[in-house]
């Protein structure tokens, strides 16, 4: 903050001008988001206290807290938590790692990315949640099929979307390294990665969220712990507020 205050009287009027609305702009953007989310959470105890929702089928944002208070009391909520994240960022560091490589690996040979493609992209179509039982039979019911379950769901995506992003890399600076008497992998290494770090890191925001979508699909089926264990334990006694907080837990976790 001292910083940018010395910096804000070393500018000039006009930047000084519009530091100060980019702040204030900034500032309202937060405070919207905050005042829809408290009148979204308000309606929605309220639907419920006058009857117009069905409070025990989608429950209400007191419920919820009393819920959260008492699943983080007896430790049962972190324990499951836990296990989800873990079981996330695994997938996470998999779908990217297998993912870049393979890309790399289409790039640097494109007759074998011209016979590879058809077969990414139906796999890439393929109905993820149908394949979880498979999974099952496979490789048992355990952490690992749902860790498999949850690399299946994002990194035939990631290998067509980077490897569509190597290929149209600037090919003047391509020509410039081969010129200079580079080699495939200077291209590579100098040019093709640092290019597409950008897209990288878009690519990996969304895997995050859909590595996380993935193990909650595979605990649905193979799990005796994580959120997606919860939330089919919750239906099944019919206690529709721990299914309500556990998906909304979810969302705040992706």
């Amino acid at each position: 903050m001292r910083k940018r205050n010395k910096e804000l009287v070393a500018a000039s009027p006009a930047q000084r001008e519009y530091v100060a609305r980019y702040y204030r702009s900034k500032r309202l953007t937060r405070c919207c988001q905050l005042g829809f989310l408290i009148v979204l959470l308000a309606y929605w105890e309220l639907a419920v206290r006058m009857g117009w929702l069905n409070g025990f089928i989608f429950s209400s944002p007191v419920r919820l807290w009393h819920c959260l208070v008492e699943m983080l009391a007896n430790g049962e909520l972190l324990h499951h938590l836990g296990v989800t994240v873990g079981e996330t960022l695994i997938s996470f560091v998999l779908i990217m790692a297998v993912g870049i490589a393979v890309a790399v690996l289409l790039w640097w040979r494109e007759g074998f990315a011209r016979v590879a493609e058809p077969y990414l992209v139906v796999l890439n179509s393929l109905p993820k949640s149908a394949l979880a039982p498979v999974f099952i039979v496979w490789l048992g019911n355990n952490p690992k099929t749902i860790i498999v379950a949850a690399v299946s769901v994002a990194v035939f995506g990631t290998m067509i979307s980077l490897q569509t992003d190597f290929q149209e890399t600037d090919p003047d600076k391509i020509k410039l390294i081969r010129t200079l008497g580079g080699k495939k992998r200077d291209v590579l290494w100098k040019v093709v990665l640092p290019a597409n770090l950008p897209g990288i890191v878009s690519i990996m925001k969304v895997d995050i969220g859909l590595a996380l979508v993935g193990v909650i699909i595979g605990e649905f089926l193979a799990a005796k712990a994580g959120l997606g264990y919860l939330i089919v334990y919750g239906s099944q006694v019919f206690r529709c507020v721990r299914v309500s907080g556990r998906i909304a837990l979810c969302r705040l976790v992706s």
